[in-house]
């Protein structure tokens, strides 16, 4: 981290853009004209202050710095994150073209960094508040889940929303914690739920979605798979288009809204966690029980 400001959080305080709400404002107005697939990609709030405290290694994603050098004519994105030797007021110019910059620092190896995680919360609450479900599953192409009773898309996302998904296309994939199992009444005892809580909302859960089902056209039910399994229950995977996973863990003696939430995003050749929780998602499909009516 540096100790003086970078020139991007100069200019973006010249222009008043420093606060996260106008920045994203500012984002969407030029992703509109650039590529309209990039309107609401903005980085999240977590995210855009570690840019403004130059807490990061390399530079930011090719599409965030496609809408940054649009946003700042002359400047590269090299550029905008390097340190600015002036005063906090004094407002620099784009160097002239052919000055020489210097290379931007290379990444550091995953070990010593944060890998491909590109956001942690706190709590599931607080990641919903920065990421509800609406900019993870809308456009979506494929979705896959494995938890417990998977309340982020069974209780969180409209109905008429995921049946758009369905009819369009999408695939979604939901692994449920078997209400019926051993599982489920050892982690209703351990987060000291009368017996049936747990397994009272998955039934509803999944009799939502059965519902649904019964909504969708012979041409789009196959693209709605439910199954179960009955092992302890130790995260809950969320995998987006095979790009975009979402873990969270399951605490001892907590509920589920108090788990910390990590999100990894795929980057080619950078081992990570969203293989190694791809892999997990994809094995315990494998050896699940598909959900009849």
């Amino acid at each position: 981290m540096a100790d003086k400001p970078i020139v991007l959080k100069v200019l973006l305080r010249q222009r008043h853009l420093q606060g996260h709400r106008t920045f994203c404002r500012e984002y969407d107005k030029l992703a509109k004209q650039i590529d309209a697939e990039l309107v609401g990609s903005w980085p999240s709030k977590a995210q855009f202050y570690r840019w403004l405290a130059r807490d990061l290694q390399g530079l930011p994603y090719a599409h965030h710095c496609r809408i940054l050098e649009a946003m700042f004519p002359g400047w590269t994105a090299e550029q905008l994150f390097q340190e600015h030797t002036g005063g906090i007021e004094f407002v620099p110019e784009p160097p002239a073209k052919g000055t020489a910059t210097p290379p931007a620092q290379p990444a550091l190896p995953s070990t010593q960094g944060m890998a491909d995680v590109t956001a942690v919360f706190p709590s599931r609450p607080a990641f919903s508040h920065e990421i509800p479900p609406h900019k993870l599953f809308d456009n979506a192409e494929k979705i896959s889940m494995v938890g417990l009773s998977l309340n982020m898309l069974c209780q969180s996302y409209p109905d008429k929303s995921l049946l758009d998904l369905l009819e369009t296309g999408t695939v979604v994939e939901c692994l449920f914690l078997d209400p019926h199992g051993h599982n489920i009444a050892e982690r209703e005892r351990e987060e000291s739920h009368p017996a049936g809580v747990l397994s009272t909302l998955t039934t509803l859960n999944i009799q939502t979605l059965q519902r649904l089902h019964g909504k969708l056209s012979p041409e789009a039910r196959g693209n709605l798979r439910l199954r179960t399994y009955d092992e302890p229950v130790r995260f809950n995977i969320t995998v987006i288009d095979d790009t975009t996973c979402v873990i969270q863990p399951y605490l001892p003696d907590a509920r589920g809204v108090e788990s910390p939430t990590l999100v990894a995003e795929r980057k080619p050749g950078v081992p990570g966690l969203f293989d190694t929780f791809s892999q997990v998602f994809d094995t315990m499909w494998a050896r699940s029980k598909e959900i009849t009516a």
